[in-house]
């Protein structure tokens, strides 16, 4: 009897790595899910390969032909995108949480225009870009630890996860996106305090933002109201992070921050000097 999920494993499997399908097999009879047989096969792609006939592994990108297959998998049949329904699908195949971090920087790389929403055209030159170069605990590890590269994705969020149409994002949705970034950069090190130059300073690790801090923006916004985050609070907040010394001192109030994170600064310094 023909094993459909199987199939199904061995094109993505193939589609991603650029394996044979007989390398798919094995990898996936050995691990089972699809995405720790594609890391065990980054990890060694001649684990099942006997001496003698080990060969060089092609580690070019997956080809055009496969990747559309793959894309067709998940699309909308009534759109010529994958939308929230595919997206979930993918997920699940990926044994992928759809609320993990990761996530963001594959929309980054596939070039995701809303959340829910990704094109052929982005879906098929972001995963040859990745190609075998990188797996999602190695994408997952690179956000955290690159401030470049968490940049990147940061900035690439707010239009993410912008609705179409509005300007600004909602302030539950932005907290939201903040949940997921913030904790993760700040663990891994991409949200280290960094000096007038740039360069992180590496004097005191707990001078810098504090994870509670984070409670205390949010608190901030919900006090204050407002319709939302506009792009430029969303993308100074990030720099504002990475420069603030854990007491609020050496806050610039003559820089051209904007005025919400004026507000918050004073908010911040008040609630350390209360300790509440």
């Amino acid at each position: 009897m023909v094993d459909r999920k199987l199939d199904e494993n061995i094109s993505q499997f193939c589609a991603v790595t650029g394996a044979s399908a007989r390398d798919a097999r094995k990898f996936l009879e050995a691990h089972k899910r699809v995405d720790v047989a594609i890391d065990a096969y980054y990890n060694d792609p001649n684990a099942f390969s006997t001496p003698t006939k080990q060969k060089a592994r092609d580690t070019g990108p997956p080809s055009t032909g496969k990747l559309s297959t793959l894309f067709d998998k998940y699309k909308d049949p009534d759109s010529k995108e994958i939308t929230v329904d595919g997206t979930i699908r993918l997920c699940e195949d990926l044994a992928v949480n759809p609320e993990d971090v990761v996530l963001l920087a594959i929309a980054y790389e596939l070039k995701s225009p809303r959340v829910g929403e990704w094109t052929k055209q982005g879906w098929t030159e972001g995963w040859k870009n990745l190609g075998m170069k990188t797996t999602l605990v190695q994408l997952r590890d690179q956000l955290g630890r690159e401030p470049d590269y968490f940049q990147k994705v940061y900035n690439h969020t707010f239009e993410f996860a912008r609705s179409d149409g509005q300007r600004s994002l909602g302030i539950e949705t932005a907290q939201a996106f903040w949940g997921l970034l913030l904790p993760h950069g700040l663990h891994g090190g991409a949200l280290a305090r960094v000096d007038t130059d740039g360069d992180v300073r590496m004097d005191n690790k707990s001078d810098g933002w504090k994870e509670e801090y984070t409670t205390w923006w949010f608190d901030f916004l919900n006090e204050k109201g407002g319709k939302g985050v506009s792009k430029d609070t969303w993308v100074m907040f990030l720099d504002f992070i990475r420069s603030i010394d854990c007491k609020f001192t050496e806050y610039d109030t003559e820089g051209s921050w904007p005025s919400t994170i004026d507000d918050f600064v004073e908010y911040a310094r008040k609630r350390l000097a209360s300790g509440v």
